[in-house]
């Protein structure tokens, strides 16, 4: 029998097997099988790894601005060219397709491209004579070592948005990425040595929950950032801030989308489909209810639902427009609220369940589902389910919708179709979301600069990475509109929508 790969950490600028002997299995979901074994951390290991980010602070720390952007923009080019062999690294370990892979790369490079301002950006302040005789500069300085705890749903975009960022403005970094789709994060920290970077800047350690509280206390750790669910973001937040760091922890979401009765019915079912169904539905920003204000959820569930007849699932590889889910275990809880909606008295209008995929049986495979009618009591609703479902609710009016919306615990992102400008305008001043699509769907904000929900979509500081010294004492909202164009151009699940 062949030995399985495994995949080590990343320490010093070179792969690091660590003292931990322990292992998780890293699957191909497209083929329902083990592929690699990734070696989980121990607290020896993270220390190893912030030892190491931690001696390598001072001398990159006073590194030349243009120094740090030669490398950079070196990485920055590297990346840019060898992004197809990242994308079937993320292919083979999170099962989206190819274009949804690349989409997703093409995200990471707007922040490295971001990063690259960072001089810019660092500038410091002068104000002569704020009192008699008295000058006052501002400095902007890095902090040290900041630790980034990412998902398993983009694992290159997520990182991407971070570890530029923290590099460019003079930090050095411990990233400890998914332990479902760990490849990525290895790829590229290899790939910024290769670029130029001092060893030690960037280290990256796998593991589970040891790894990620042995960041969280670790008294060198300066910062931290994470994205994923909500209960894990308020206990990261919590444990974190108690140790004194800075902390940003983004949490889960429950996006809604809603649908006036004026709305290009079509370019909202297109919308509908592509942010409810890319990557199979596991985004922090896909639309997991369409909130139907009546007359039109009849014709709109209709066109939804003829779109859904001509998507193809299967192997990421083969050109299809959905992947499978991540694990076996995602996949049949996800599956399982097929049931729950049923008994609580939704209508399951398209079952994702035994559908015929290109690609190999054992995948962890479910097809796009589609519930009409369903309760906001039901846990159908209330739920993050994080895959291939689409929910829609049924409203009279644009108050009610509006207040179903703010209801929600959570706040990420929203969207409104509409052709009416005043209506447009009224939403996204009184809907209660750090993020407004206008006629968009997944309105996310171009290299991340306003990206960060409200409620329980978000614990602590969303900026937590640049050059310290900066207060916030507003919320952001960040507002993405396109009105009404016939060419709107049709499906296209690939990542993002509104670029």
């Amino acid at each position: 029998m062949t030995e399985l790969p495994v995949i080590t950490h990343w320490i010093d600028g070179a792969p690091a097997r660590g003292a931990s002997t322990r292992t998780a299995p890293v699957f191909n979901p497209a083929l329902g099988a083990v592929a690699k074994n990734v070696l989980l951390a121990g607290t020896g290991d993270v220390a190893t790894a912030v030892a190491s980010a931690q001696a390598a602070y001072p001398l990159w720390r006073d590194t030349s601005q243009a120094k740090r952007q030669g490398i950079m923009f070196n990485f920055r080019e590297l990346l840019n060219a060898r992004k197809g062999e990242l994308a079937d690294i993320l292919t083979a370990e999170h099962g989206k397709v190819t274009s949804d892979a690349l989409g997703e790369i093409a995200r990471g490079l707007e922040v490295v491209e971001f990063a690259l301002g960072m001089p810019h950006l660092s500038k410091g302040e002068y104000s002569e004579n704020v009192s008699t005789g008295v000058d006052v500069y501002t400095l902007r300085q890095p902090l040290g070592v900041v630790g980034i705890i990412s998902p398993f749903n983009f694992p290159a975009m997520v990182p991407l948005w971070f570890f530029p960022i923290a590099i460019a403005a003079g930090n050095t970094v411990v990233l400890k990425p998914s332990e479902k789709d760990p490849s990525a994060s290895n790829w590229m920290a290899a790939l910024m040595t290769e670029a130029g970077l001092p060893d030690g800047v960037l280290n990256v350690v796998h593991g589970d929950k040891e790894a990620v509280d042995a960041l969280l206390v670790h008294p060198d750790v300066q910062a931290i950032s994470f994205v994923g669910s909500t209960p894990i973001a308020k206990y990261i937040y919590e444990t974190a801030a108690h140790h004194g760091k800075r902390v940003q922890a983004l949490g889960g979401a429950k996006n809604h989308m809603l649908v006036l009765p004026d709305a290009d019915l079509d370019l909202a079912a297109d919308a509908a489909v592509n942010a409810g169904f890319g990557s199979a539905g596991e985004r922090c920003m896909a639309i997991s209810v369409v909130v139907a204000v009546e007359p039109v959820a009849d014709e709109l569930v209709a066109k939804i639902t003829e779109r859904l007849k001509g998507l193809k699932v299967g192997d990421g590889m083969r050109g299809c427009d959905m992947g499978p889910l991540i694990t076996k275990v995602h996949r049949d809880k996800v599956a399982s609220y097929i049931d729950l909606a049923q008994t609580d008295g939704a209508e399951v209008v398209v079952d994702g369940r035994g559908i015929e995929v290109d690609g190999d049986a054992s995948g962890f495979w479910l097809g796009p589902t589609l519930f009409d009618k369903v309760s906001t009591e039901s846990d159908v609703y209330l739920d993050e389910i994080f895959g291939p479902v689409l929910s829609v609710v049924r409203v009279a009016s644009y108050t009610e919708g509006l207040d179903l919306i703010n209801r929600s615990r959570y706040g990420n992102g929203t969207a409104i179709f509409t052709n009416d400008g005043g209506a447009a305008r009224r939403f996204q001043n009184e809907v209660q979301v750090g993020m407004v699509g206008i006629n968009v769907p997944i309105p996310v904000p171009v290299a991340y600069h306003a990206f960060g929900g409200w409620k329980d979509s978000l614990f602590g500081d969303a900026k937590a990475y640049g050059p310290a010294g900066i207060a916030f004492y507003t919320r952001e909202k960040a507002i993405t509109s396109r009105w009404l164009d016939p060419s709107h151009g049709g499906i296209n699940l690939g990542f993002p929508q509104n670029a």
